[in-house]
Protein backbone atom coordinates (compact mmCIF):
# COMPACT_ATOMS: atom_id res chain seq x y z
CA UNK A 1 0.00 0.00 0.00
CA UNK A 2 2.81 2.38 0.89
CA UNK A 3 4.44 1.75 -2.47
CA UNK A 4 1.20 2.55 -4.26
CA UNK A 5 0.68 5.84 -2.45
CA UNK A 6 3.40 7.91 -4.18
CA UNK A 7 2.12 6.80 -7.58
CA UNK A 8 -1.44 7.74 -6.65
CA UNK A 9 -0.27 11.09 -5.36
CA UNK A 10 1.71 11.61 -8.55
CA UNK A 11 -1.36 10.83 -10.65
CA UNK A 12 -3.41 13.32 -8.65
CA UNK A 13 -0.69 15.92 -9.10
CA UNK A 14 -0.59 15.34 -12.85
CA UNK A 15 -4.37 15.68 -13.04
CA UNK A 16 -4.19 18.99 -11.15
CA UNK A 17 -1.38 20.17 -13.41
CA UNK A 18 -3.37 19.19 -16.50
CA UNK A 19 -6.48 20.94 -15.25
CA UNK A 20 -4.93 24.25 -14.18
CA UNK A 21 -3.92 25.49 -17.67
CA UNK A 22 -7.54 25.11 -18.76
CA UNK A 23 -8.48 27.70 -16.15
CA UNK A 24 -5.94 30.06 -17.70
CA UNK A 25 -7.06 29.78 -21.32
CA UNK A 26 -8.02 33.19 -22.67
CA UNK A 27 -11.00 33.86 -24.90
CA UNK A 28 -9.77 34.82 -28.38
CA UNK A 29 -11.32 37.62 -30.38
CA UNK A 30 -12.05 37.26 -34.06
CA UNK A 31 -9.65 40.09 -34.91
CA UNK A 32 -6.57 41.64 -33.38
CA UNK A 33 -7.10 45.29 -32.43
CA UNK A 34 -4.75 48.21 -31.82
CA UNK A 35 -5.42 51.15 -29.51
CA UNK A 36 -3.98 54.51 -30.55
CA UNK A 37 -3.63 57.79 -28.64
CA UNK A 38 -3.39 61.21 -30.21
CA UNK A 39 -2.19 64.38 -28.50
CA UNK A 40 -1.50 67.55 -30.44
CA UNK A 41 2.17 68.44 -30.58
CA UNK A 42 3.12 71.51 -32.59
CA UNK A 43 6.60 70.05 -33.09
CA UNK A 44 5.30 66.89 -34.72
CA UNK A 45 3.08 66.15 -37.70
CA UNK A 46 -0.47 64.95 -37.12
CA UNK A 47 0.50 61.45 -38.23
CA UNK A 48 3.57 61.36 -36.00
CA UNK A 49 1.42 62.45 -33.06
CA UNK A 50 -0.61 59.24 -33.38
CA UNK A 51 0.91 56.93 -30.78
CA UNK A 52 0.33 53.19 -30.89
CA UNK A 53 -0.41 52.12 -27.31
CA UNK A 54 -1.01 48.37 -27.45
CA UNK A 55 -2.60 45.54 -29.43
CA UNK A 56 -4.73 42.70 -28.12
CA UNK A 57 -6.63 39.69 -29.45
CA UNK A 58 -8.35 38.23 -26.38
CA UNK A 59 -11.23 39.34 -24.17
CA UNK A 60 -9.02 39.31 -21.10
CA UNK A 61 -6.32 41.45 -22.71
CA UNK A 62 -8.95 43.96 -23.85
CA UNK A 63 -10.19 44.44 -20.28
CA UNK A 64 -6.65 44.55 -18.90
CA UNK A 65 -5.87 47.39 -21.30
CA UNK A 66 -9.16 49.24 -20.84
CA UNK A 67 -8.87 49.14 -17.05
CA UNK A 68 -5.28 50.39 -17.21
CA UNK A 69 -5.87 53.56 -19.26
CA UNK A 70 -7.67 56.81 -18.51
CA UNK A 71 -11.34 57.00 -19.43
CA UNK A 72 -12.16 59.23 -22.40
CA UNK A 73 -13.87 61.93 -20.33
CA UNK A 74 -10.64 62.58 -18.42
CA UNK A 75 -8.42 62.99 -21.47
CA UNK A 76 -6.97 66.45 -22.02
CA UNK A 77 -8.89 68.61 -24.48
CA UNK A 78 -7.70 67.96 -28.03
CA UNK A 79 -6.80 64.31 -27.47
CA UNK A 80 -8.19 61.20 -29.18
CA UNK A 81 -8.42 57.49 -28.60
CA UNK A 82 -8.71 55.26 -31.67
CA UNK A 83 -9.31 51.53 -31.82
CA UNK A 84 -8.69 49.91 -35.20
CA UNK A 85 -8.14 46.45 -36.55
CA UNK A 86 -4.45 45.70 -36.54
CA UNK A 87 -2.76 46.98 -39.67
CA UNK A 88 -5.20 49.88 -40.19
CA UNK A 89 -4.03 53.32 -39.11
CA UNK A 90 -6.59 55.78 -37.69
CA UNK A 91 -6.43 58.15 -40.64
CA UNK A 92 -8.43 58.76 -43.81
CA UNK A 93 -5.44 58.12 -46.03
CA UNK A 94 -5.01 54.50 -44.96
CA UNK A 95 -5.75 52.12 -47.83
CA UNK A 96 -8.47 50.36 -45.81
CA UNK A 97 -10.15 53.63 -44.83
CA UNK A 98 -9.95 55.99 -47.79
CA UNK A 99 -12.99 54.61 -49.64
CA UNK A 100 -15.07 54.46 -46.49
CA UNK A 101 -16.73 56.77 -44.03
CA UNK A 102 -17.94 57.09 -40.48
CA UNK A 103 -21.08 57.14 -38.41
CA UNK A 104 -20.66 60.27 -36.32
CA UNK A 105 -22.12 60.88 -32.87
CA UNK A 106 -21.87 64.47 -31.64
CA UNK A 107 -22.01 65.08 -27.91
CA UNK A 108 -22.46 68.41 -26.16
CA UNK A 109 -20.06 69.44 -23.40
CA UNK A 110 -22.56 68.45 -20.72
CA UNK A 111 -22.58 64.86 -22.01
CA UNK A 112 -18.87 64.44 -21.34
CA UNK A 113 -19.47 63.69 -17.69
CA UNK A 114 -22.75 61.84 -18.14
CA UNK A 115 -22.56 59.76 -21.32
CA UNK A 116 -19.20 59.93 -23.11
CA UNK A 117 -17.50 57.08 -21.26
CA UNK A 118 -20.50 54.76 -21.49
CA UNK A 119 -20.92 55.49 -25.20
CA UNK A 120 -17.24 54.90 -25.93
CA UNK A 121 -17.14 51.63 -23.97
CA UNK A 122 -20.26 50.36 -25.76
CA UNK A 123 -18.65 51.20 -29.10
CA UNK A 124 -15.49 49.31 -28.11
CA UNK A 125 -17.56 46.29 -27.10
CA UNK A 126 -19.46 46.43 -30.39
CA UNK A 127 -16.16 46.37 -32.26
CA UNK A 128 -14.27 43.66 -30.42
CA UNK A 129 -17.41 41.56 -30.05
CA UNK A 130 -18.06 41.67 -33.82
CA UNK A 131 -21.61 42.76 -32.96
CA UNK A 132 -22.54 44.25 -36.32
CA UNK A 133 -23.84 40.90 -37.54
CA UNK A 134 -22.80 40.05 -41.10
CA UNK A 135 -21.42 43.56 -41.54
CA UNK A 136 -18.62 43.39 -38.95
CA UNK A 137 -16.08 42.78 -41.72
CA UNK A 138 -16.91 46.27 -43.04
CA UNK A 139 -15.83 47.84 -39.75
CA UNK A 140 -12.34 49.38 -39.64
CA UNK A 141 -12.36 50.99 -36.21
CA UNK A 142 -13.63 53.83 -34.07
CA UNK A 143 -12.38 57.19 -32.80
CA UNK A 144 -13.33 59.39 -29.85
CA UNK A 145 -12.35 63.07 -30.09
CA UNK A 146 -12.34 65.19 -26.92
CA UNK A 147 -12.85 68.79 -28.03
CA UNK A 148 -13.64 72.17 -26.42
CA UNK A 149 -17.05 72.67 -28.05
CA UNK A 150 -18.20 69.07 -27.76
CA UNK A 151 -16.89 65.55 -28.15
CA UNK A 152 -17.35 63.17 -31.07
CA UNK A 153 -17.39 59.42 -31.53
CA UNK A 154 -16.98 58.00 -35.01
CA UNK A 155 -17.39 54.40 -36.14
CA UNK A 156 -15.40 53.92 -39.34
CA UNK A 157 -16.30 51.61 -42.21
CA UNK A 158 -14.23 50.63 -45.22
CA UNK A 159 -16.71 51.28 -48.05
CA UNK A 160 -19.05 54.26 -48.30
CA UNK A 161 -20.92 52.72 -51.25
CA UNK A 162 -22.56 49.80 -49.46
CA UNK A 163 -25.83 51.36 -48.30
CA UNK A 164 -27.38 48.18 -46.88
CA UNK A 165 -24.34 47.48 -44.72
CA UNK A 166 -23.90 51.11 -43.68
CA UNK A 167 -27.53 51.52 -42.64
CA UNK A 168 -27.54 48.28 -40.65
CA UNK A 169 -24.35 49.29 -38.84
CA UNK A 170 -25.88 52.68 -38.02
CA UNK A 171 -29.10 51.09 -36.76
CA UNK A 172 -27.25 48.66 -34.49
CA UNK A 173 -25.02 51.45 -33.20
CA UNK A 174 -27.98 53.70 -32.37
CA UNK A 175 -29.89 50.89 -30.67
CA UNK A 176 -26.89 49.73 -28.62
CA UNK A 177 -26.18 53.26 -27.38
CA UNK A 178 -29.88 53.77 -26.67
CA UNK A 179 -29.92 57.02 -28.58
CA UNK A 180 -33.51 58.36 -28.62
CA UNK A 181 -35.45 57.66 -31.81
CA UNK A 182 -35.98 61.38 -32.45
CA UNK A 183 -32.21 62.02 -32.38
CA UNK A 184 -30.58 61.31 -35.73
CA UNK A 185 -26.99 60.26 -36.30
CA UNK A 186 -25.37 60.68 -39.70
CA UNK A 187 -22.91 58.85 -41.91
CA UNK A 188 -20.24 60.88 -43.71
CA UNK A 189 -17.93 59.65 -46.44
CA UNK A 190 -14.28 60.41 -45.76
CA UNK A 191 -13.93 61.97 -49.20
CA UNK A 192 -16.64 64.50 -48.28
CA UNK A 193 -15.09 65.21 -44.90
CA UNK A 194 -11.65 65.73 -46.42
CA UNK A 195 -12.95 68.30 -48.87
CA UNK A 196 -14.84 70.24 -46.18
CA UNK A 197 -14.59 70.85 -42.48
CA UNK A 198 -16.02 67.97 -40.46
CA UNK A 199 -18.92 70.03 -39.19
CA UNK A 200 -20.17 70.95 -42.66
CA UNK A 201 -19.75 67.64 -44.50
CA UNK A 202 -23.13 66.37 -45.64
CA UNK A 203 -24.58 63.17 -44.29
CA UNK A 204 -24.99 60.49 -46.92
CA UNK A 205 -27.20 58.45 -44.60
CA UNK A 206 -29.04 59.05 -41.35
CA UNK A 207 -30.78 56.79 -38.85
Amino acid sequence: MAADRPEAMQNEKEEETDASPEMMIKHPLQNKWTLWFYKHDKNRSWEDSQIEIASFDTVEDFWALYNHIEVASLLPIGCDYSLFKQGIKPMWEDERNKKGGRWLINLCKQQRSSELDNFWLEVLLLLVGESFEDHSDDICGAVVNVRPKGDKIGVWTGDSKKPESILRIGTILKERLRIPRQVNIGFQAHTDTMSKSGSTAKNRFTV
